[in-house]
């Protein structure tokens, strides 16, 4: 991973996308989220333009989230207000619904999602989910009725396209597992820079991770820190009493420990708080090390999914389990 300064004091690491456009902006290792129920946009707008004071330039949306007009509001703002010095500083991600994951919908979603956004491309357009359901529906969870399966071939063709016409400076994908990407993989023209997926150290997703390493596809992690206070998050990650050993004895939040784990073992992450506090302290975890013993620790965390969990899925879901719907990659 290589290291960039910006007008900030912390230097935020980026890596380069694979098969990312020509002259793209690499990817900063950290993102903001804006996914929240409810979404507060005068919260989310006022947290975005404190970010990017901070050292923040990669801020991730998606269709479903609602937060596409106002991040790109915020946005806007910041770089008439100079706090940005042009869009090429920025990094952009959104993602396409699955009501949108058809072929003849994928480019129109896209186009649909830049105008929300105000801006002429992202810099990343992942696929939300390896499913589709019936076109014109914007709800999670999809009832059962409205669910088919994705024509892959047909859907990563058409998010070819929008990387082919400029819309997009790289595609990626969420939420797949190493079957469902290998799939992508094996007739990509374009071959996905990115999956984005549930990781931290209660779920590690270590064979997951060697797959993404081998093809170089970066992963990105939501929920790094659990996602408590969502309707789909735990506690579990910030009580665990392994990570707070390791947090006393570092000097640490356990937020930090989480985030530099994940960092330690190639992993980039979106993180989710709206806190100023929070918001700095995220970032400061690049000038410290865990020990081999703090490594060794974690790795014996009992492993445990959050999202979507198993009475989730068999309610509102098109499998009879997670699964089911993971592969059996458990």
């Amino acid at each position: 991973m290589e290291s960039a300064s910006g007008p900030s004091t912390i230097r935020v690491p980026e890596v380069p996308l694979g098969s990312a456009a020509a002259g793209s902006r690499p990817m900063p290792v950290i993102g903001l989220g804006t996914a929240a129920d409810p979404l507060d946009a005068a919260a989310m707008k006022a947290a975005v333009l404190e970010a990017i004071k901070l050292g923040y330039r990669h801020f991730d949306t998606a269709s479903l989230y609602g937060s596409e007009e106002p991040l790109g509001e915020v946005l806007a703002e910041a770089l008439g207000l100079g706090l940005v010095g042009s869009r090429a500083e920025l990094f952009v991600t959104s993602k396409l619904w699955s009501s949108d994951a058809h072929a003849d919908l994928v480019v129109p979603a896209l186009r649909k999602s830049l105008s929300n956004l105000q801006l002429d491309y992202l810099d990343l357009y992942l696929i939300h989910w390896p499913i589709s359901c019936k076109p014109g529906l914007y709800g999670f969870p999809e009832d059962k009725s409205d669910l088919m399966p994705m024509d892959f071939e047909a859907v990563w063709a058409a998010m070819e396209e929008c990387q082919r016409l400029g819309l997009t400076k790289s595609i990626g994908v969420s939420n797949f597992s190493c079957k469902k990407l290998g799939n992508i993989l094996s007739f990509a023209k374009i071959p996905p820079t990115v999956n984005q997926v549930e990781m931290n150290p209660l779920w590690q997703q270590k064979k997951l991770r060697e797959f993404c390493k081998a093809n170089n596809v970066v992963i990105t992690a939501f929920s790094p820190l659990g996602a408590r206070g969502t309707c789909w998050g735990t506690n579990e990650v910030m009580e665990n009493e392994s990570l707070k050993e390791i947090a006393r004895a570092r000097g640490k939040s356990i937020a930090q420990v989480c985030l530099r784990w994940l960092y330690e073992r190639g992993v980039t992450f979106v993180v989710k708080s709206f806190n100023k506090e929070r918001l700095n302290e995220n970032l400061n975890i690049f000038d410290w090390e865990l020990t081999e013993g703090d490594h060794e620790k974690i790795e014996r965390i009992p492993q445990k999914r959050m999202m979507l969990k198993e009475e989730f899925v068999s309610a509102k879901g098109p499998f009879k389990s997670v699964e089911e719907l993971w592969d059996g990659e458990l």
